[in-house]
């Protein structure tokens, strides 16, 4: 079975509008001239990065995703755009050699990764001094009871076997524990926040499906995923909706 998670670049492309729309309100957080560098860290089918680059006309942005899909669905949205870079990378091996950025945009992806110090260490060596990190990703209780579904559905035949002492690949961490962690890796300065950012899917399934179970649905074989999907889902209150808890890092390199 595979260790990391694999996305569908298109079907992400084609549910994730919630996740854009939060993406988007993290973007209005940064301060742009229109002249910088800015990573975008975790930019998926690229639906953030489109609006980041309209926002730097003179500017350049590299986009970074551990999926080959989501970058093949990038460029497909965004094309062979003057300033534009797509990387496949892992961010804890993000290497921009003797470049420095001005500011690292993410959202949605810090939580996909246990290790926040290293992660943290490699954003800020790869910003100048003075370079801005906006973040936001899943925090402490996201998605909590779909996870707690997915769990108890999980611990019942016919899929225990395949969850037997899995705990998931996601971090939710805690504002504290953040900022402690951005500081101890180079930051200067440091303000994480809570927020909560309930969804309602127009699709539930295939966004469960796609965004929610994924990591889970690895484990399985392939005439399991569904049921699985399905089984958790009737474990929800209807309509479904999903209790997003985002946490927000402000930082200053």
């Amino acid at each position: 079975m595979p260790t990391a998670r694999d996305w569908d670049g298109q079907t992400y492309d084609r549910v994730s509008a919630p996740m854009e729309a939060m993406g988007l309100a993290v973007l209005e957080r940064l301060p742009l001239s229109g002249e910088e560098i800015v990573i975008d860290a975790g930019c998926g089918s690229g639906r953030v990065t489109e609006a980041l680059l309209e926002r730097l006309p003179r500017g350049r942005v590299i986009g970074v995703d551990g999926s080959v899909s989501m970058i093949g669905a990038a460029r497909e949205r965004l094309g062979d755009r003057p300033g534009l870079e797509l990387r496949v990378s892992d961010l804890l091996e993000l290497d921009l050699g003797d470049e420095r950025a001005d500011a690292i945009l993410s959202t949605a992806t810090f939580h996909w990764i246990a290790d926040h110090g290293a992660l943290f260490a490699r954003l800020r060596a790869a910003l100048r001094d003075g370079g801005l990190l906006v973040a936001q990703c899943g925090g402490a209780g996201n998605i909590a009871a779909t996870h707690a579904a997915a769990r108890a559905v999980g611990a019942a035949d016919p899929y225990a076997l395949y969850f037997e002492g899995w705990a998931g690949p996601w971090r939710f961490a805690g504002p504290q524990e953040t900022e402690v962690l951005l500081r101890e890796a180079g930051f200067a300065q440091a303000r994480c926040w809570l927020e909560e950012r309930p969804v309602t899917p127009e699709d539930p399934f295939t966004y469960l499906r796609e965004i929610n179970l994924g990591a889970h649905l690895e484990r399985l074989p392939a005439e399991l995923r569904d049921p699985f999907v399905r089984e958790v889902l009737e474990r929800h209150e209807q309509p479904v909706t999903l209790d997003y808890v985002r946490l927000n890092m402000d930082a200053v390199a």
